[in-house]
């Protein structure tokens, strides 16, 4: 097993480029197995997570180019239906969440889809219900083999449908989307996920020859087609890299410009970080973070404290509350973390307060982080990554430290970020792979 060996207190000064989104990789690379033809996808990151996605549809019969670093080709004409019951693919879908989205592809163009019980990050419970009901809405019958932990769905044609969601789910919202594009009639999704992920998505298809109303909104017209063709798509940046990189830049007092970041598709996270205080400047489509010796966190207009809490799109995503949890170690003032969707995402904080920060854990989704406005840095330690995000928050908090902290249990970061050692010793830091 990996680790980094860090070496903080030092401030990192230079340029970083944001990978392609992690999130919308996984959706669109599953989107291919809707047309016999070619699809040329770039600025794909190649984590982990993402080429563990590829190697599944190599073996389930889709052709894969890697053309260049970032750029593949899928030419999903010769689909081997059967693998999907087959030892090696339980054993490679199990491992990865993101496989999930296979199912609406492959009911929509081939009337059936299994896929083992998903695995990913634990960071609380994640169900599935969202995706095998919107199935189900659709026309097709859905069986959970309990015993051997697979979820099976069969569907001769599947007709459109109103489909109401109970949660505006990402993944299931993308898994209906695949699924209706080639429905009988109109499809409706209300309560839709509108991430840029998502709109991503819709956009690829609509390339494909999808006919879809409300990109971008949480009501879909999907109205369906008998075939799809191929097309060329390119990745958005990822925001959550790019918000990793504006935190990095406040904890360790850094001059940081990160280029390329679709600023416009942001939403509030810019704004979210210059309520800790931060000096978030947009140039272009690109942000700079310039050195601070300090930031303070707002207090709402009645005096309160601050809470930074996610919210479904244009809402604030999950994914970056670790990193603003540990952002406000270092500010001056107090905020309190309200992680809402995930009842274990904030159990890391254990080690922050070994390394000196001052968080009170209120309950599973909240906590409070009293800012120590650099009245003393943190201490270094010895920490696991329990999953991307946390392990990337943990890596900001190291970075920022004094001495020598590793962190064990890297290959959770790697599923997120690729190559995150080598880019950040290129503008200063200190990051030993063992």
């Amino acid at each position: 097993m990996a680790r980094f060996i860090i070496e903080g207190g030092n401030s990192l000064a230079g340029t970083l480029t944001p990978q392609g989104a992690k999130n919308e990789a996984l959706q669109v690379i599953c989107a291919t197995l809707l047309t016999p033809q070619k699809v040329t996808i770039s600025n794909i990151p190649e984590i982990s997570d993402v080429l563990k996605l590829i190697d599944i549809l190599r073996n389930m019969g889709v052709a894969v180019d890697r053309l260049e670093k970032g750029t593949y080709t899928f030419c999903a004409e010769n689909v081997d239906v059967d693998i999907l019951t087959s030892p090696l693919f339980f054993q490679q879908a199990g491992a990865l969440r993101g496989s999930i989205m296979i199912i609406g592809p492959m009911l929509a163009r081939f009337g059936k889809g299994t896929i083992p019980q998903p695995g990913g990050d634990k960071i609380g419970r994640r169900r599935l219900d969202t995706h095998f009901r919107g199935f189900e809405s659709l026309g097709a019958t859905f069986i959970f083999d309990a015993a051997n932990a697979l979820f099976r769905v069969e569907a001769k044609k599947l007709k459109g449908a109103y489909i109401l969601l109970d949660e505006a789910s990402v993944t299931g919202t993308a898994n209906l989307i695949m699924a209706a594009v080639m429905a009988e009639g109109t499809t409706t999704i209300y309560n839709a996920a509108c991430e840029p992920y998502v709109q991503q998505l819709c956009h690829m298809l609509i390339r494909m020859g999808a006919r879809m109303d409300g990109v971008g909104s949480n009501l879909l017209h999907i109205h369906g087609v008998t075939s799809l063709n191929g097309c060329d798509h390119r990745l958005l940046p990822d925001m959550i890299e790019v918000g990793s990189f504006i935190g990095l830049a406040a904890m360790t007092s850094s001059d940081l410009l990160i280029k390329d970041v679709a600023y416009d598709q942001l939403g509030i996270i810019p704004d979210s970080f210059r309520k800790m205080g931060i000096n978030v400047i947009r140039k272009g489509d690109d942000i700079h973070i310039p050195v601070q010796d300090h930031y303070e966190i707002e207090s709402f207009i009645d005096g309160s404290i601050m809470t930074i809490a996610d919210a479904p799109w244009p809402g604030l995503t999950p994914d970056l509350l670790s990193i603003f949890l540990v952002v406000a170690i270092q500010a001056r003032g107090s905020v309190l973390i309200h992680q809402k969707m995930f009842e274990s995402r904030l159990f890391f904080v254990d080690r922050l307060i070994d390394m000196g920060s001052k968080i009170i854990l209120c309950d599973p989704h909240r906590a409070t982080v009293i800012g120590l406005d650099r009245s003393h840095p943190l201490r270094a330690t010895r920490m696991t990554s329990p999953d991307i995000r946390a392990g990337v928050a943990l890596l900001i908090a190291a970075l920022s430290a004094n001495g020598v902290s590793t962190i064990d249990n890297i290959d959770q970061i790697d599923r997120g970020y690729e190559n995150i050692d080598v880019r950040l010793n290129a503008i200063g830091a200190k990051i030993r792979r063992e």
